[in-house]
């Protein structure tokens, strides 16, 4: 297996801060590319930081990667609004899906929730599967998409209605057997390991769909070691031309 690149989008959150970390030391990647607004403390020699607002992002933002992880989300709490909530979750990822698309990029990885549907009588679910709908509809190369249930894990900023659910669920877990596992809460070091294991391990169908179950059940396979690959080598555009899509190609 040669030495893989990944774009991680989302980097400054949970999920994200947890993927950048399980990317940057695995065998598999030799780099890692960040596209952020702002700055994240972690640093690692394979990580490359590249500060972008989201609004004046641009295909040739991105760099050649085989994988690209999105792990943008928000809250409404921190959103304020719906329109804010539905640019952070739903138009922004589409967006950077499309930038992919064009770029070449063969594999787009996105993180939505358990109970997404776009008929959804709930603000929240219908969003996401509004998101996932027109991820679907963009016919990427392939596409996989988490649906997690609670996330849980040690999180910047205390949230007391998140810290009283995950003391809820770590009671519940045991009991949720047969067709509610779906509901057991997951953490965030998990859903971040299914994540890079799913990029890595699996067959890249058209949609891949990964509910909590699965997400749950990624384990760990046996790390084989190899050379390092400079950087410059995994990202050479001359090197990896025949992954770029002319314009006049891409589905409108």
């Amino acid at each position: 297996m040669g030495k893989r690149t990944a774009i991680v989008v989302g980097a400054t959150g949970f999920t994200g801060s947890l993927l950048v970390k399980q990317l940057c030391e695995s065998e598999e990647y030799a780099a890692v590319s960040v596209i952020a607004r702002r700055d994240i403390a972690y640093t690692h020699r394979k990580l490359d930081v590249k500060i972008k607002d989201f609004e004046q992002l641009e295909d040739k933002d991105l760099e050649i990667a085989d994988d690209l992880f999105c792990c943008l989300g928000t809250t409404m709490k921190v959103a304020k609004t719906k329109e804010n909530f539905e640019k952070v979750d739903l138009h922004y990822p589409v967006q950077i899906a499309s930038l992919a698309k064009k770029r070449g990029i063969p594999h787009f990885l996105i993180i939505s929730a358990v109970g997404s549907n776009k008929k959804s009588p709930f603000f929240y679910s219908r969003v996401k599967g509004e998101m996932e709908q027109q991820l679907i509809d963009l016919k990427l190369s392939s596409l996989s998409i988490f649906r997690p249930s609670l996330l849980t894990g040690d999180r910047d900023g205390f949230r007391l209605g998140e810290r009283l659910a995950e003391g809820v669920f770590q009671l519940l877990n045991p009991l949720l057997i047969g067709p509610f596992k779906r509901f057991r809460s997951i953490e965030g070091k998990q859903l971040a390991y299914a994540m890079y294991h799913y990029a890595v391990h699996t067959d890249k169908n058209e949609v891949n769909i990964y509910k909590p179950i699965q997400i749950l059940t990624a384990k760990p396979i046996e790390e084989i070691e190899e050379e390092p690959v400079a950087r410059e080598d995994v990202f050479n555009w001359e090197k990896k031309k025949d992954l770029f899509v002319e314009d006049d190609k891409v589905d409108e």
